[in-house]
């Protein structure tokens, strides 16, 4: 009996930390999106401070911005991130090796890769042509299931500037599994876009926007052979960046707008009022009018 209650205990004991455990990551994760995407690595560091379970579980969920590195055979940048990490080490789309280097770091297969140098020279032009700079880089892995999955991510920052700095960032991870004998395939995307601007002029002072959205889509596509997969998903990754720019557009820049066009006039006092007594003497002439008609 004494067993039975002490069994009884710990399983309502761990239910009950797994639900407390939950409810804290779905706060944090809350937290995080109301915070400025420019300083999410302090704010993520900070929240795994206060709460050191969670750690694995942020880490996991929490999309960070993107960091850029040099392969040292090539000359090339390439960016980092989870999906090129193993261990303390990232792999270089351009050279498939590892900086520093490692034994037996997960590469792709041979067909994989051949795809992957495709997909980076397709992506690094559909990168020039929407974002007239940056960096790009795509990563490419087999799955168990006969399919495969990769990463496209982009990067561009401001000019450098001391007035304007910003920065975009935009991950996408797809899933693709081939159907009907290899002859159509579907594809799972799921994008996320960190976006942050600070402005400092005198003529408008200073003023930080930022902000981030994830959005995901799926849909079936012929195939004919391997480049047609990078037709279908960087169709997909431009609708998607399309999208989610355009909601950036009217949710961030667009509110923006509408407050300080409510807080700051473009009219100096004296004009305003003058506005204001010639709007008195009109309201006031078509009181008159209206009387004299009713008369």
């Amino acid at each position: 009996g004494i067993n039975a209650e002490y069994g009884h205990y710990y399983i309502t004991n761990n239910l009950s930390t797994t639900i407390m455990n939950g409810q804290q990551l779905d706060c944090a994760l809350d937290l995080m999106r109301r915070l400025p995407p420019q300083n999410i690595e302090k704010n993520l560091s900070d929240l795994i401070d206060l709460v050191p379970d969670l750690c694995e579980d942020l880490l996991a969920s929490v999309d960070q911005p993107l960091k850029i590195s040099k392969c040292k055979k090539t000359g090339k940048d390439y960016l980092l991130c989870d999906y090129n990490r193993d261990g303390d080490s990232y792999r270089s789309p351009w050279s498939n090796e590892y900086d520093p280097p490692i034994e037996d770091g997960s590469i792709p297969s041979d067909k994989t890769r051949k795809f992957e140098v495709d997909a980076n020279f397709a992506f690094d032009m559909y990168r020039e042509q929407y974002f007239e700079g940056g960096i790009s880089s795509c990563y490419f892995w087999d799955q168990d299931n006969g399919g495969f999955a990769g990463a496209i991510l982009i990067k561009k920052t401001g000019d450098g500037s001391k007035k304007f700095k910003g920065a975009w960032d935009s991950i996408h991870v797809v899933e693709v599994q081939e159907k009907g004998a290899g002859r159509n395939a579907h594809y799972k995307l799921i994008s996320t876009v960190m976006l942050w601007l600070h402005n400092s002029r005198v003529e408008s002072g200073t003023m930080d926007l930022g902000g981030s959205l994830s959005r995901q889509a799926e849909k079936d596509a012929p195939v004919t052979d391997m480049s047609s997969h990078i037709v279908n998903i960087g169709q997909m990754v431009e609708k998607m960046e399309n999208s989610i720019r355009s909601t950036l557009d009217t949710i961030y820049f667009g509110r923006t707008r509408d407050i300080m066009n409510e807080t700051r006039s473009l009219v100096d006092l004296k004009g305003k009022e003058k506005m204001d007594k010639v709007n008195r003497q009109l309201a006031t002439a078509l009181a008159e009018k209206n009387k004299k008609s009713a008369q």
